[in-house]
């Protein structure tokens, strides 16, 4: 069953293009991780937060994935991480467009 992974932090930026000038070769290494479908990055300037959307194909991709990633940002110092792994309903999902 398709599993949602909901994660965001603390982060002082950059944002915007910059950000997507110094972090694309990160997106190209998340791309591979096995059994993600998809990401959005999520960012809010005005609340210095970021974070991320993610859909994997099972929970067990989305459970490793979490925690190899939590240790990631723990290593920049970032230790405020909020992240919540939810079920998908696929059939409701698209009737609203939902990317599944």
């Amino acid at each position: 069953m398709a599993k949602l992974l909901q994660i965001s932090f603390p982060f002082r930026g950059p944002f915007g293009k910059q950000l997507a000038e110094t972090l694309s070769g990160l997106a190209h290494l998340i791309n591979e991780e096995p059994g993600l479908v998809w990401k959005i990055w999520t960012e809010n300037e005005e609340a210095q937060e970021a974070g991320g959307i993610y859909l994997f194909e099972d929970g067990e991709n989305a459970s490793a994935y979490l925690e190899m990633h939590t240790a990631r940002l723990k290593g920049l110092g970032i230790t405020e991480i909020s992240a919540k792994i939810f079920d998908v309903n696929i059939d409701l999902s698209h009737i609203t467009r939902g990317p599944c």
